[in-house]
């Protein structure tokens, strides 16, 4: 009888030094013997930062910087390899080290040389952080008499050619996925995968863009019809809000897909949501689990809990700015130019995070983070430019002063009673409200509130809505 399908994900912090892809490796361990297992990881902690720092410096024809990074890199997963495995394991994995970072060394002194960062070229790059933890992990684990083979994602992940952000073509992943996987499995061995990558049907190397690793792992999880899929990571779970914000936050046993997505959306370190989307039609549970303390129960994330009410969860995000577009008089149709504003924002691939119009005047705002504020500017006065030469609308404003707050739980639709308690807890502490939305499915109410006020206002409302431990 063949074994139930596990899919386990490792964050950057998860395996961000010797100790904890030890404690990776242990998991796994543990896990296989009882299961199936494909494990997909990120790069040590802050090693992506690196590479992209790289990169930026080879654009820019810092050739010394470019080579001192080099060295940081190559340095530190030699250390690694020096403290995991060992001593006649090491040679053959300190050259495949040497081979990986000459490779990204290459590509990085390509880009010195031009004066710019190809596209295509960064997302061959950037993944060596992933390829170096799959190495480390999966040399470890064999030194320990598992099973382990590397893989890398590009041999099972098919995207679009949208580099930085691809998105993956399902039919095609799940036949290479199957036919490069299965064997595997079947003969008790654990692929280690790397997270965030793929690539086109031509073999061109993707990126899955913010989230991305733990997109691979739902990617993954769905095409294999894994059992579950486990999210490990420095957190004991999904919090009511912020412990950095709030005193007394609990963990939630459980939150729905929706929820998780949700939470995500505005802010809160939980999965992307579009890493949720290929585990919901299959319906495959996801556990929030904490490496550092493997102990803790963690949240599982399903299609809906029984007994859940009101609102469930506080999140906040404070890296945003609030853009207003506003037509002169009747001169446009407020409705038109909310679509090319949106279109533009699409076209420059900008996540609105809330979208508010005032019903009188021809005036909206939309919410993004501040590292999109330029782009998605660049890209509005490209499309306005008539517009806004000739004055049917007024200059663009931006301000980056303010900060978004949202209550989520699926339970809050009928709740009598409980938009009043919301506007009560923020009167209360004399938080003034900018812009509000919440759509049809009642899940969420989102508040833009002043930057300097967000914190107090988060506090309020958790408090307010009863959230803090029982």
């Amino acid at each position: 009888m063949s074994k139930p399908l596990l899919v386990m994900k490792f964050g950057g912090t998860s395996v961000g030094s010797p100790e904890r892809i030890e404690t990776a490796a242990r998991l796994i361990a543990q896990s296989a013997a009882s299961h199936s297992v494909v494990v997909i990881l990120s790069a040590m902690s802050k090693v992506t930062d690196l590479l992209l720092d790289t990169l930026n410096l080879a654009e820019q024809g810092q050739l010394e910087d470019v080579e001192a990074n080099l060295v940081s890199l190559r340095q530190r997963h030699k250390e690694a390899c020096a403290v995991l495995l060992p001593s006649d394991a090491q040679e053959v994995a300190n050259e495949r080290i040497d081979q990986i970072v000459d490779d990204f060394g290459r590509i990085a002194r390509g880009m010195l040389m031009l004066g710019e960062k190809p596209p295509r070229s960064v997302d061959e790059a950037v993944p060596t952080g992933e390829k170096l933890s799959v190495l480390l992990c999966t040399a470890l684990l064999r030194s320990r008499g598992v099973a382990a083979e590397a893989i890398h994602g590009t041999d099972l992940i098919v995207t679009d050619d949208q580099f930085g952000d691809g998105s993956p073509i399902m039919e095609a992943t799940a036949e290479k996925t199957r036919a490069r996987l299965q064997p595997l499995l079947d003969s008790d061995q654990v692929p280690i995968v790397t997270g965030f990558n793929g690539a086109t049907h031509d073999g061109l190397p993707t990126t899955l863009g913010r989230g991305g690793s733990d997109f691979s792992a739902s990617i993954l999880a769905a095409v294999l019809d894994a059992e579950e899929l486990w999210i490990w990571t420095d957190v004991d779970g999904i919090l009511s809000a912020d412990p950095r914000v709030v005193s007394g936050t609990r963990i939630l046993a459980e939150v729905t897909y929706n929820e998780a997505a949700e939470l995500a959306y505005n802010g809160a370190k939980v999965l992307h949501p579009r890493t949720l989307a290929p585990l919901v039609e299959k319906q495959i549970p996801v556990w929030i689990k904490n490496s550092f303390r493997p102990e803790a129960p963690g949240t599982r994330i399903v299609s809906r809990i029984v007994d859940g009410h009101g609102v469930r969860a506080i999140t906040s995000l404070g890296k945003v700015a609030l853009i207003s577009i506003e037509a002169v008089g009747t001169s446009m149709s407020g409705v038109q130019l909310m679509a090319r504003a949106l279109e533009s924002a699409a076209r420059a691939h900008v996540e609105v995070l809330l979208l508010t119009r005032s019903s009188f005047r021809m005036k909206f705002c939309m919410l993004v983070r501040l590292e999109d504020v330029d782009t998605v500017m660049e890209s509005l006065r490209t499309e306005l430019a008539l517009e806004l030469a000739h004055g049917y609308v007024h200059p663009i404003d931006v301000d980056h002063s303010v900060g978004l707050l949202a209550a989520v739980g699926e339970g809050m639709k009928g709740t009598t009673g409980l938009a009043g308690k919301v506007f009560t807890a923020l009167s209360e502490k004399k938080v003034n409200i900018i812009a509000i939305a919440q759509g049809s499915s009642e899940i969420t109410i989102a508040i833009v509130v002043k930057q300097d006020a967000l914190e107090e206002a988060v506090r309020a409302l958790h408090s307010a809505c009863g959230l803090g431990e029982v």
